[in-house]
């Protein structure tokens, strides 16, 4: 007797927005645990908790200056490539710090995301958090 066997074919378009989705999930959750892991850090750094904040506003200054440089920069390159450089070097600096964009993974990693790593990181170290990120 044959078996009737469901399958499901996910075209190219459906696997880059699921990659970019997957990045947003990445950078949102990334860029917003740091708020709920502020005095996890400022106590392994040994700073007060307003002096770690401007972790923070460091980060959000090197976004608003470095996009539109970053931008500027790369109207003439392979957009492949490009994609390809810039995740990896999010990659490596995200794991070298310890610490593009789809709304749709940018909302799951506000809603799961940073709730999650900010329970890992205040049962483990805030630097597990950025190594997972």
């Amino acid at each position: 007797m044959p078996t009737a066997r469901l399958t499901v074919s996910i075209g190219p378009v459906r696997w880059a927005l699921l990659a970019l989705a997957l990045g947003g999930f990445g950078i949102g959750t990334g860029e917003f645990v740091s708020l709920g892991l502020l005095p996890n850090i400022a106590g392994s750094l040994h700073v007060s908790i307003p002096q770690a904040g401007h972790l923070i506003s460091a980060y959000a200054l090197g976004v608003v200056v470095g996009a539109p440089l970053l931008t500027g920069a790369a109207v003439r390159l392979p957009r492949r490539r490009l994609l390809i450089v810039v995740v990896l070097t999010m990659a490596a600096l995200n794991v070298a710090s310890a610490m593009a964009v789809v709304f749709a993974g940018l909302t799951v990693a506000n809603v799961i995301g940073v709730p999650a790593t900010t329970l890992i990181g205040q049962h483990t170290s805030w630097r597990v958090v950025f190594v997972l990120v």
